[in-house]
């Protein structure tokens, strides 16, 4: 299976479990909100209907009573209240003077003080049972059509939005799957970008040293001064091969995280003037000037190696990419609480669509960059990650006149 396929597979996983799990939180919500709707619909009905059994506990007179006379409880009672007198047995008493649709009214003596709902020929109400001290029974019922209207009415407004509901989910499943596979994505591609630049560095110098070595076996009984040239090009590719190895653990430690700093306090002016000191007499023989600036004048908490790889790099790269009579200036200083260390040329510069990408792994300016100058594109990918494991940052601009300014905060 591609890679490709892989992703898209994956997409389709994540998204119907976004799908399930969304549309599950949603359809409880529903439930939970229905469940208050339909509660504080029936509360005023279901009040009345409970508050009978209080009243009826209140009229102790009228207890010893068959029926309560019907003038004396409906004048105080709500007009939608339904009320059937019924016997020990059940049955209704006959002077109950009752509607014949009331008197087929199911009866359940076990079911007291209990609200329920009861349909009566298309029309909803909400009962109650509850026995009196002569021991007959009181049914109580309250119509509750426009209730029932109303709860029908929400429950067809909640299910369409339901179904838009889903439709939206899907589309936020889709695209929040596709957000989140987005990273891993653009990692796979860089992973694989990078194995296939490794490759191809690799290739190169493996291919010449293997080459040069063939040349001497071809020719066993020369002398090491007639292939003293060939033996000087395995030398340096071998050197590039070396170089090359060491900064592809390094970035791979970095990757995995096991990349630890060993901080501890040193003056970092110092340590630059020691390393450009080395520097020096290279610029020199090249013809450049290489200035300090240095105005920190105080220590710093960090990984003093690191911060030297660091520099070196920085101070590496500019002499790789300046020419004779240019200038390679190196400035610290202290601003907004934090140590700046600056690198500034006035070399061959660097293009505007390629400053976005100068800390991607092998990445060279076709032009003014290229292998010619010796380079593998690692260098600023390694100087990244230093800064980066110090909380800092790093950025690359034009220089005001021309060449490149490189600009760490530690």
């Amino acid at each position: 299976m591609s890679e490709e396929r892989k992703v898209k597979k994956q997409l389709i996983k994540n998204m119907i479990l976004n799908l399930v799990t969304f549309s599950i939180i949603f359809y409880l919500l529903g439930i939970v909100i229905y469940s208050q709707f339909n509660n504080s619909l029936y509360l005023s009905a279901d009040y009345e209907l409970e508050n009978q059994i209080k009243r009826v506990q209140n009229r102790s007179g009228e207890l010893e009573r068959k029926i309560l006379p019907k003038d004396d409880i409906r004048e105080k009672e709500n007009p939608r209240l339904i009320f059937i007198a019924r016997d020990e047995n059940g049955e209704i008493i006959e002077n109950n003077n009752l509607n014949d649709i009331f008197k087929e009214v199911e009866f359940d003596k076990s079911q007291l003080n209990t609200i329920y709902e009861v349909n009566i020929e298309g029309y909803y109400y909400r009962g109650i049972n509850y026995l009196i001290e002569n021991g007959n029974y009181h049914q109580v019922l309250i119509n509750v059509d426009s209730e029932k209207s109303i709860s029908q009415k929400f429950v067809r407004n909640l299910s369409l939005s339901f179904i838009i509901s889903e439709m939206i989910i899907l589309i936020a499943s889709y695209m929040l799957s596709k957000i989140s596979l987005k990273p891993i994505v653009q990692s796979w591609k860089k992973q694989n970008q990078f194995v296939q630049d490794a490759s191809h560095e690799l290739r190169t110098p493996l291919a010449i040293i293997q080459a040069k070595q063939e040349s001497l076996l071809e020719k066993p009984e020369s002398k090491i001064m007639d292939k003293a040239e060939d033996i000087s090009i395995t030398l340096q590719e071998t050197k590039r091969l070396t170089k090359l190895v060491t900064e592809l653990m390094e970035l791979a430690k970095s990757d995995s995280d096991k990349l630890k700093l060993n901080k501890e306090k040193f003056n970092l002016d110092a340590e630059i003037e020691t390393i450009v000191e080395l520097y020096s007499e290279v610029a020199k023989t090249e013809k450049k000037e290489l200035i300090l600036d240095l105005d920190y004048k105080e220590e710093i908490v960090a990984d003093k190696n690191k911060i030297k790889e660091l520099l070196i790099i920085l101070l590496d790269n500019s002499l790789k990419y300046t020419q004779e009579k240019d200038k390679i200036e190196v400035k610290t200083y202290r601003k907004d609480n934090k140590c700046i260390l600056e690198v500034i040329d006035t070399g061959i510069g660097i293009g505007k669509e390629a400053m976005d990408h100068v800390f991607e792994r092998f990445y060279r300016e076709e032009k003014s960059r290229n292998r010619k100058k010796g380079g593998m594109g690692l260098g600023l990918s390694i100087a990244y990650n230093i800064v980066e494991l110090h909380k800092g940052s790093i950025k690359i601009d034009k220089n005001r006149k021309k060449g490149t300014r490189i600009i760490v905060k530690i």
